[in-house]
């Protein structure tokens, strides 16, 4: 996963001058020359933006950062966006606030931070989810890779196939085998169509050649609540 803030415009900077005419000859240039002083001004404004990021990068940040979550508590997401604006909070003295804004595929979270100021005060999880969307999705209101610049790389996870207890397989051979002899009768829960835990459950299904229903919920934290309940097995 990774923070992500929105990307912002850089205008565009020209530096230029009259040329001399070449049919006048050639004058020197005294310390008082109205052109040398024109040229030293002009540089010396051109180098002030650079100068002011600097100073503002040095100081950033000067008051609380919101990072959007794009799945409810509880989840693996939310889980390392608390761990790690925990640590952001004590490392750079400023609070970083939780927002969870599930929804549509955590397309609600997204579009958030797109339309917010591009002044690295919204940040956005990302996970694989938000490479998925892009094409799972007809028309989204953002470009993710156009609207969206990354910061840093957060923490890479496995995924784990867990089962009830009341279960009967206990292995992945033992699986394979139960879902072969009873197909179609065995369902898998994923955190919206097109997730991370969605995919992989279909790529298991191709790679096992098996079949198996899949059960979409919200976010990860259902999917583990309708696990216990066996709601889903």
């Amino acid at each position: 996963m990774k923070t992500s803030v929105r990307k912002a415009a850089t205008p565009p900077c020209r530096l230029a001058t009259r040329g001399n005419d070449r049919r006048q000859p050639a004058r020197p240039l005294s310390v008082h020359s109205p052109r040398r002083r024109f040229l030293s001004l002009t540089a010396g404004a051109a180098a002030l933006p650079a100068f002011l990021r600097i100073a503002r990068a040095q100081t950033y940040p000067t008051r609380p950062v919101r990072l959007l979550v794009g799945a409810a508590p509880g989840g693996t997401t939310d889980i390392v966006a608390r761990l790690m604006s925990q640590w952001l909070s004590d490392k750079l003295g400023r609070q970083f606030i939780i927002e969870n804004r599930p929804g549509a595929g955590i397309n609600v979270a997204t579009e958030a931070v797109v339309r917010a100021a591009p002044d690295g005060y919204t940040l956005l999880m990302v996970s694989t989810s938000h490479a998925t969307n892009e094409m799972l999705y007809e028309k989204l209101n953002f470009v993710l890779l156009r609207d969206i610049s990354p910061v840093a790389s957060m923490v890479s996870l496995p995924l784990v196939m867990m089962v009830h207890p009341s279960f009967p397989a206990r292995s992945i051979p033992e699986f394979i085998a139960y879902a072969k002899a009873n197909p179609g009768k065995i369902n898998f829960g994923a955190s919206a169509y097109g997730s991370t835990l969605h995919l992989a459950g279909e790529m298991f299904k191709v790679m096992a050649d098996v079949d198996m229903i899949v059960v979409p919920y919200r976010d990860p934290a259902e999917v583990s609540e309708a696990r216990r309940q066996q709601a889903v097995r």
